[in-house]
């Protein structure tokens, strides 16, 4: 699971994807488990939920390269496109409104584009997080 955003921004808007990764891993207790993994360029936390072992990943770079700390992941991990989750804000969405979305386009997300480009496949699940528009 990847939140993405500006590693340096966060709490803002675009950075949402990570704040809902450190909600997750808050409640499955393994919020205190964060660590920077040099290998991807990303916090890294390990979680357990329902029976299946999950990544959580927040990249430690700009939105538009996130892709790269995502595919690297992937190659650690031994992770394919589908079975990654994609967490990000969504400028069309009205604020706090979630949608669920398998593949397709990055629909203009630069941070889903860089994901998309990176893993050279777009069957990556999007968990998309109402920001609303200025």
């Amino acid at each position: 699971v990847a939140g993405l955003g500006n590693y340096g921004l966060r709490g803002t808007r675009h950075s949402v994807g990570m704040a809902v990764l450190d909600r997750l891993a808050w409640q499955l207790a393994v919020a205190e488990g964060w660590r920077a993994d040099r290998r991807c360029c990303a916090d890294v936390a390990m979680a357990t939920a329902h029976g299946l072992e999950l990544v959580l990943l927040k990249p430690r770079r700009f939105m538009n390269l996130n892709g790269l700390s995502v595919a690297s992941a992937a190659e650690i991990y031994n992770l394919r496109p589908e079975d990654i989750y994609l967490v990000h804000d969504d400028l069309d969405k009205a604020l706090g409104k979630v949608a669920i979305k398998l593949g397709g386009s990055a629909r203009g997300h630069n941070g889903v584009r860089s994901c998309i480009s990176a893993l050279h496949s777009n069957e990556m699940t999007r968990l998309r997080v109402g920001i609303g528009r200025p």
